[in-house]
């Protein structure tokens, strides 16, 4: 066995073993419906917990994902659960869109319409249609889809801003937590629109989401990349003046694979010219958070190792291995999955943790699922070396 057969077997092995089992058994709520909100660092379950849309969304991606590639009924079963929750529970049937989270029961909780968890039910929704063939998740992926344009698009200055109240009036605080700034444009939110956007191409190719594509690709290179550093900033106001200086190696890294794609999926060679230096540029400034021992610092401001930059990591780095032939790059990548290996994967409850902090210490205080704690990010690193390495 060469060493990416191992690598995509250890991989395989996470994800079937370790990833998924833990939210089959543990986080289904069989009264309710759906998925519980929380389970703590420590293990405890809290089943009163809120439910956010991100993290239903996010499941709905990650089960429809792995059916797609692994073919288990019991991966689309726990999608479909997801998928008939969500709308039954999260979309606004008044004024369209999301909730941002509702409670354990079911109801609203936070209306705001927060255009990121749109963009990610987006991609929830597409993943679904397209491991399925489901007409009535694609519709459901298209009427957000027009959401986003309707009501987030800004057509003074191009780009998409933050969020809204529940009918879609300017809202003051638009951020999607107490750790983000207060500004109306950001790279997460946009990175997470051309992200679903791209998903939803592959089964919707029109010329109006077709357009929009075009359009994000020119904006995270004329806008959101900083041509000094070649790092991402992170925070704008509404004319695109940077707000920011700090780097994000995580999100770098990300947006390093995550932009390809969209290129790759649109399939222009013009644009992926344009594109393809671009994308290098931004995985070699992200490699500024390499630390000695092959893992990723989150950024300038938290040194932690968390969960989800060492898994965008390995798929940036293996990436650019994948399309550019760049050795050193399999390298990084093989590097960061020993980390993971020796430090993340928790192998008596299942799952990952949070972070592990600077002091080699696992980060118990934060959630091992919740709000933003999902099999997303090491679910999706996962399915994606299954799938790149043949």
């Amino acid at each position: 066995m060469t060493t990416l057969d191992t690598l995509r077997a250890e991989v395989a092995a996470c994800l079937t073993d370790n990833i998924l089992p833990f939210w089959l058994n543990n986080m289904q709520d069989r009264e309710r419906g759906g998925w519980y909100g929380q389970m703590t660092g420590r293990g405890e379950l809290v089943k009163d917990a809120p439910r956010s849309a991100v993290l239903y969304a996010r499941l709905l991606w990650t089960f429809s994902a792995a059916y797609r590639v692994l073919g288990s009924y019991e991966y689309f079963e726990a999608a479909k659960r997801t998928k008939d929750y969500i709308l039954s529970h999260f979309i606004d049937e008044v004024y369209g869109g999301t909730y941002w989270s509702v409670s354990a029961d079911g109801k609203p909780l936070d209306t705001k319409k927060q255009f990121y968890a749109i963009g990610f039910m987006i991609y929830g929704f597409s993943e679904y249609s397209r491991a399925t063939g489901d007409k009535e998740a694609v519709q459901a992926a298209i009427d957000l889809y027009h959401c986003i344009e309707s009501h987030a698009f800004d057509h003074e200055y191009n780009g998409y801003i933050e969020a809204m109240t529940r009918d879609w009036q300017p809202i003051s605080d638009m951020r999607l937590s107490d750790k983000d700034a207060n500004y109306p444009k950001s790279q997460n939110t946009h990175l997470h629109i051309i992200e679903p956007y791209t998903n939803l191409y592959r089964i919707w190719p029109s010329k109006e989401l077709e357009h929009s594509l075009y359009n994000l690709i020119s904006i995270f290179i004329n806008h959101i990349l900083n041509p000094e550093t070649h790092h991402l900033d992170l925070f704008f106001d509404m004319d695109w003046t940077r707000m920011s200086t700090a780097e994000s190696y995580g999100h770098d890294i990300e947006c390093s694979w995550l932009l390809h794609e969209a290129a790759l999926v649109l399939g222009d060679k013009r644009v992926l010219e344009e594109v393809e230096p671009v994308v290098q540029k931004v995985a070699q400034a992200s490699e500024k958070g390499l630390m000695k021992d092959g893992s990723m610092i989150h950024e300038t401001e938290d040194e932690d190792r968390h969960w989800w930059v060492q898994a965008e990591a390995v798929v940036g780095f293996f990436n650019l291995y994948k399309h550019f032939g760049d050795e050193s790059a399999l390298d990084k990548a093989q590097k960061l999955w020993e980390y993971i290996k020796a430090h993340f994967i928790d192998v008596y409850l299942g799952e990952w943790y949070w972070s592990i902090r600077t002091d080699g210490s696992v980060n118990l205080d934060e959630d091992h699922a919740g709000f933003w704690k999902c099999p997303y990010h090491n679910g999706r690193m996962c399915l994606e070396l299954i799938e790149r390495i043949r």
